[in-house]
This record gives structure tokens, sequence and C-alpha cells, in this order.
């Protein structure tokens, strides 16, 4: 009897391993500074990719594709074999490489706002963590300076228990 008790024991662990090693389907949302001066955007990118490669290629990265560390993400998403989804704030919303990045998205998703503002990127940050199982933060750590930031994403995502993974390397700046 002990031996039946063992080997069922046994099968059923090995399940439960094989369970955790499957990879799942994750949805990660970015928020981050655009500013990043100097080396800053080659040190993110780096960490970024380094965070990103345990969910390739079967992960969606979520992205407001803002210069900066949204662009970072957007296109390690892409490098790393990952589906794009981007959220658009406004109408009139766009810079840096932004067209190309809008261009290999597999789904776009518009809000209703003409113009970008503080309002508008408030609601790309609800949509970003509803959106989302996880949250890469792309954070100096300090407070929001308004509305829509990346320290407001964070303390929305973290109101609603979503993991956020902050990422802000050594030797990282604003501009």
């Amino acid at each position: 009897m002990n031996g039946d008790t063992d080997r069922r024991r046994g099968a059923r662990v090995r399940r439960l391993q094989h369970h955790r090693r499957r990879p799942v389907p994750t949805r990660i949302a970015v928020t981050g500074h655009r500013d990043l001066a100097g080396d800053t955007a080659s040190l993110v990118d780096t960490e970024v990719r380094d965070f990103l490669r345990q969910y390739a290629p079967g992960f969606v990265g979520i992205s407001c594709l803002a210069g900066g560390a949204d662009q970072i993400f957007a296109a390690a998403v892409l490098d790393l074999g990952g589906a794009l989804e981007a959220i658009v704030p406004a109408r009139e919303y766009g810079e840096a490489s932004f067209d190309v990045l809008l261009r290999r998205a597999r789904e776009i998703r518009r809000l209703p706002f003409e113009t970008p503002s503080p309002h508008a990127y408030a609601a790309a940050n609800e949509l970003l963590i509803e959106s989302a199982d996880l949250l890469l933060a792309v954070w100096d750590g300090f407070p929001a300076r308004g509305l829509g930031g990346t320290a407001e994403a964070v303390e929305a995502a973290t109101r609603r228990r979503m993991p956020v993974r902050v990422i802000w390397p050594p030797g990282a700046n604003r501009a």
C-alpha cells in the first residue's frame, strides 16, 4: 500500500511541475519615462530585454508607444517574438518612431480624445492596466509630476494588486 501511495504522490508532483513549466500567455503593459538622458535608453533597453526574455515568445506587450521607455519596450517585444498591442491616447498623438511601431501592432485601441492631455494619458493608463496581467514600469521612483504619468500608473496597478516590475538601472537619469 505504501508503494502505491508514493507512486500516486510522485505522479501528482510531476503533473504540478509540468504545469508550472508550461508557458503561460502573459499580457505585459508598460509605463515609463519619455525623457531618458544620455546612455539611459541603452541601459533601459538591456534591462527590458533581459526581463522580457523569460516570457518570449508567447507574450503580448501593451504600450501607448510614447517616445522613451514605451518605444524601447515595444521594439523589444517585437524583436523577442511577442505580439504588440497599442493604445493611442488621442487622435493627434504620436512622437519619434510612433508610426513605424503602430503599423506593426496586431491590435490598436484608440481613445476618444482629440488632443493629448493629462486626462487622455490617465485614461490610457487605466486601459493599459485593465488589459494586462503585469505592469513593467521604467520609473525613477519619484512621485507623479502630474495626472497620467508613470508614478500614477504604478499606484493604480498597486491598488488593484497587479504585479509591478520596476526597472531603473544604476546610472539611469532623466533629461
